[in-house]
C-alpha cells in the first residue's frame, strides 16, 4: 500500500529534497558556550525561524539543493543545549534532574555516554520503511511489565558504545546497502547522541525518531529540524494503566503533547499495540483522540501482543489478544475514519 501521508519522507529518501538535519546544518550559528541555558535557548528559538523559513523556501520548489555545512551550525547549538540538558537530566519526562555528565544516574540508570545493542537493516518495520537501518539503544524510561526486549532495555551499560563518528560512518554504509532510512530505537535518554551522530552524517537520509513520546518538552523542540518522521508508540488510552504496567505518571498528557508537536513539525506514524482486555480503556480512547487531533498519519495496529518479560505477574494480560479482539480493534478505527490504516 503506498502511504498517503508520508509524501516528504518519500522524497527525501529518493534523494529529491534535503532530509531536515541537512538543513539545520547549513544554517550558520555563532555562539558562546560558556553563556546560561537560558541564553542559548533564546538564541536557539530565535534561529529555528531561520529553518522554518529556508524549509517552506526549498519544498516550495521541490528539488534537492546543495546546501553547504555551516560550522558552527544551528544543530551544533542543539547539541550544546542537549549536553547542559545532562547536568540537570530533563531529556524525558521523569525529569529525574541528576548530573549524568558526572556520574548521577536516574531512572533510566544511564550516564553521559550512550550505548547500542545492534544496529542492522530491519526488514521487519513498516513497509514504506524498510530496509530500515535500526539502532538498538539500551535502557528505558519506561519499565514495561511486558517488554520483548527487556533484555536490551534493563541492561544500559551493555552493548557497544554509540561513538557518534563511527556510527554516522556505518549510517554511510547501509545507506549504500539500501538502507531508506536511519531508525533510533528507544532514543529518548540518548538524545543528546543521537544529535551527535546525525550531525557526523554526511550522506542525505530520512531520520526516524522511533520512541514511545514520552520526552521533555525541550527534546521536542532540539527534535524539530532533525527528525523527518516520528514512528510514534501510543500504548495507554488513560494514566492509570500507564503508571500499573510502565511505571509512568502523567503518561497521557505528555504523550498527547508530543504528538501533537511531532504532528506539526514533521510527518508521523503511529503504532498503537492492542492489549488483552484493553480496547476500551485504551485503544478507542487513543484511536477517537488520533482522528480528532492528529488525523493525517499512517495508523499501524499491531496485534503482536505477546505476555514477555513479567506479563505473568499480572493475571489480565497474560494471554496473547483474540480474534474477536481483533476484529473489535478494527472496527473501532474504521469507525473513527481514520485513513491510513495498517494491519
Amino acid at each position: 500500500m503506498k502511504p498517503k501521508f508520508l509524501n516528504r519522507y518519500l522524497k527525501v529518501e529518493r534523494n529529491e529534497l534535503p532530509a531536515r538535519f541537512m538543513i539545520t546544518k547549513s544554517i550558520p550559528v555563532e555562539f558562546d558556550p560558556s553563556v546560561s541555558v537560558d541564553d542559548l535557548w533564546k538564541m536557539h528559538d530565535r534561529e529555528m525561524g531561520k529553518y522554518r523559513k529556508l524549509l517552506e523556501t526549498i519544498d516550495l520548489k521541490g528539488k534537492n539543493i546543495e546546501l553547504p555545512e555551516a560550522i558552527p551550525s544551528l544543530l551544533d547549538l542543539k547539541i550544546l543545549i542537549a549536553e547542559r540538558i545532562l547536568e540537570n537530566c530533563h531529556l524525558c519526562e521523569r525529569r529525574c534532574g541528576v548530573d549524568r555528565r558526572y556520574g548521577e544516574k536516574g531512572f533510566c540508570r544511564l550516564l553521559e555516554i550512550s550505548r547500542y545493542a545492534s544496529e542492522f537493516l530491519h526488514m521487519g518495520e513498516e513497509p514504506e520503511l524498510v530496509p530500515s537501518h535500526t539502532i538498538f539503544f539500551t535502557g528505558c524510561v519506561f519499565a514495561c511489565v511486558f517488554c520483548q526486549n527487556w533484555d536490551i532495555s534493563t541492561s544500559p551499560d551493555s552493548g557497544f558504545v554509540a561513538d557518534p563518528e563511527n556510527l554516522a560512518r556505518i549510517i554511510e554504509s547501509r545507506r549504500l546497502e539500501g538502507s531508506r532510512n536511519v531508525n533510533f530505537v528507544t532514543p529518548t535518554p540518548h538524545a543528546h547522541s543521537v544529535l551527535k551522530i546525525i550531525k557526523r552524517t554526511t550522506v542525505n537520509v530520512p531520520m526516524v525518531w522511533n520512541s514511545n513520546m514520552y520526552h521533555s518538552t525541550e527534546v521536542a523542540k532540539l527534535l524539530e529540524g532533525v527528525i523527518d518522521v516520528y514512528l510514534a508508540d501510543f500504548k495507554y488510552g488513560n494514566d492509570e494503566c500507564a503508571r500499573k504496567y510502565s511505571k509512568v505518571k502523567d503518561y497521557l498528557s505528555v504523550v498527547k503533547r508530543n504528538h501533537e508537536l511531532a504532528y506539526q513539525d514533521a510527518e508521523v506514524i503511529i503504532r498503537h499495540l492492542v492489549m488483552p482486555g484493553h480496547l476500551e480503556c485504551c485503544t478507542r480512547p487513543i484511536v477517537e483522540w488520533v482522528a480528532s487531533y492528529v488525523p493525517e498519519v499512517r495508523f499501524n495496529l499491531m496485534f503482536q501482543y505477546s505476555p514477555y518479560y513479567r506479563a505473568s505477574e499480572y493475571p489480565e494480560i497474560d494471554r496473547r489478544i483474540t480474534s474477536g479482539e481483533r476484529r473489535q480493534a478494527i472496527d473501532i478505527v474504521e469507525e473513527a475514519g481514520i485513513e491510513d490504516l495498517l494491519i
